[in-house]
């Protein structure tokens, strides 16, 4: 009978940099395993020989897989020869994709330590783009909502917040306005000619145990309808009607993350502007 595999591992990530290509590409790759809980030892702004020596202590006393991008060739093939010394395996994430570069380009990269964060145009917009968010959350300053790239409304607990502040840190100047039963809508909203306005909806199960939640961790009662399934499929109601109304798309987050519902958000902004250029 083979052997089963290990329920733990653990996850070594060496970076030069901050480490989040790593993290995403790892976890990316882990959740593929259900059963196996990965322990994550990360190690970022690694440039000189001492602090690898401590990693590679590190990695003696908790053997598992390696992950690393080093742009130091030494630091680099130190790395490397010390885990085939421990039999353990070892990756360059980056090298890869770098040699698809160099074979579709014909020519050498030119090694940049955090080449992805540099102080650029992009950056700054992102920075632009959070404090746009954070100063537009929850139907704040509506008197500048038509400045926004894109406009999320949804009922309470549609997860607006944490998709807004995703899109931002993608560039994107994202407002949230939160629709209320029995609270009038801004005019700002319909009034909207340059953002785009996007719905959100979740089923009413989804919504009521996430509200109940809230009231837990708020040790709070619910005295009116606010986890009742039956009025808030009421104001689901009431965000398909102005949203079809208005022509705004919808976007059901019942079962999406908080990074699906963005990458359709940002799919509908693409599809906008290729219509807007044909």
């Amino acid at each position: 009978m083979p052997e089963s595999p290990k329920n733990y591992v653990h996850l070594h990530l060496v970076s030069d940099a901050t480490g989040e290509t790593l993290i995403a590409v790892s976890r990316a790759a882990a959740a593929q395993y259900a059963t196996v809980r990965t322990i994550e030892h990360v190690y970022p702004l690694v440039r000189s020989g001492r602090q690898l020596d401590r990693i590679l202590r590190e990695i003696e006393e908790a053997p598992g897989m390696v992950l690393y991008t080093l742009v130091n060739t030494e630091l680099a093939t130190r790395l490397e020869k010390h885990c085939r010394e421990l039999a353990l395996p070892v990756v360059s994430v980056l090298a890869p994709v770098l040699d698809i570069f160099r074979s579709y380009l014909g020519a050498e990269s030119t090694p940049r330590i955090g080449g992805q964060h540099t102080l650029n145009q992009h950056y700054f917009r992102r920075i632009d783009a959070l404090n746009y968010t954070m100063v537009h959350d929850d139907g704040q300053n509506l008197d500048t909502l038509d400045d926004a790239d894109v406009v999320l409304i949804g009922i309470s607990r549609t997860s607006k917040t944490p998709t807004s502040i995703y899109l931002a840190n993608r560039g994107i100047k994202t407002a949230n306005v939160p629709l209320v039963p029995g609270m009038i809508l801004p005019p700002q909203l319909e009034a909207l000619t340059r953002p785009l306005v996007v719905g959100l909806v979740a089923s009413a199960d989804r919504i009521s145990q996430i509200r109940q939640n809230r009231l837990l961790s708020l040790r709070a009662d619910d005295n009116g309808n606010y986890v009742d399934r039956k009025a808030i499929a009421d104001e689901i109601a009431m965000t398909r009607r102005l949203c079809a109304r208005n022509g705004w798309p919808l976007i059901d987050v019942t079962r999406r993350s908080i990074e699906e519902s963005a990458a359709a958000v940002l799919a509908l902004i693409a599809d906008r502007k290729q219509v807007a250029e044909s």
